[in-house]
């Protein structure tokens, strides 16, 4: 059986620094609808670890319909364990149509907050928070749980970021585990940082994508994980202080190490 994993970035930058931490060489392009395009990437035609790349679009919205394109089109198509094109492929998707991914993550670059997650430094998520999803009230904010229209979190298992933040321990690379933040207007000011980390305790980082990914990946049944590298701290926007090409190199780095144990490890789908 194969490992196989989903990682969907927004935008190509993220995508090419993860592609490349992976080290299973050049990608197969694989064309979704939509105009979607998957990069896979397989240790070997018959190999045990299959990878696909999305460039999911930013934001939650964008990113939730990318990323349930991609799971409904392995799912009904059986291209998620195909190994190519043509009458092989075909087989493939015939014996197991509609096997899911084992795994999805959410991944790139995103604000820390500080002091908690240092630029340069990479988040594990513990959970998957829309921050900014329900309802301001005379009494204050109330989540979608709250107002009975659904869900704003999706923990992640902690069996799989215990082990995601030993590997990265291990290495000595810097980073922190707890909640990460999806909004859909990135905080600009002091203010509007502490009232989310006051609202959200231990919030680490915030991004715009996590969530959306989570939905659709919690619509399949398929966990998810959040990983992200800091280029800059959470509240007023200073981009002469972001540090972009450094936390693109821990993303690369992350997904270097996470590919040779992690991802081998996970339970064959």
């Amino acid at each position: 059986m194969v490992h196989r994993i989903l990682i969907v970035t927004a935008v190509a930058a993220e995508a090419d620094s993860v592609s490349a931490g992976l080290g299973l060489g050049a990608p197969e392009p694989l064309p979704l609808p939509g105009g979607l395009v998957l990069r896979r990437h397989a240790d070997a035609p018959d190999g045990r670890v299959r990878i696909d790349v999305l460039v999911g679009g930013v934001g939650p919205a964008a990113v939730a319909a990318s990323t349930g394109t991609a799971l409904a089109y392995a799912a009904l198509t059986g291209t998620g364990t195909g190994t190519g094109s043509g009458a092989s492929a075909s087989a493939s998707a015939s014996a197991s149509a509609s096997a899911p991914y084992g795994l999805v993550v959410s991944a790139g670059i995103a604000g820390g907050f500080q002091p908690l997650a240092p630029l340069g430094s990479v988040v594990v998520s513990s959970a998957v928070v829309a921050a900014d999803l329900g309802a301001q009230t005379p009494d204050g904010y109330l989540t979608v749980d709250e107002l009975g229209f659904g869900r704003s979190s999706h923990p992640v298992p902690e069996a799989l970021t215990g082990r995601i933040s030993a590997v990265l321990a291990a290495a000595g690379l810097p980073h922190t585990v707890g909640p990460v933040l999806t909004v859909s207007t990135v905080t600009g000011t002091a203010d509007r940082a502490a009232e989310l980390a006051g609202r959200h305790p231990g919030a680490a980082a915030e991004a715009m994508e996590g969530f959306g990914v989570a939905e659709a990946a919690g619509a399949y049944g398929v966990p998810v994980a959040e990983i992200r590298a800091v280029s800059n701290a959470v509240g007023p926007r200073d981009r002469a202080a972001w540090r972009i090409g450094d936390a693109l190199h821990a993303l690369r780095h992350t997904f270097e190490l996470l590919s040779k144990t992690v991802f081998l490890e996970l339970e064959p789908s």
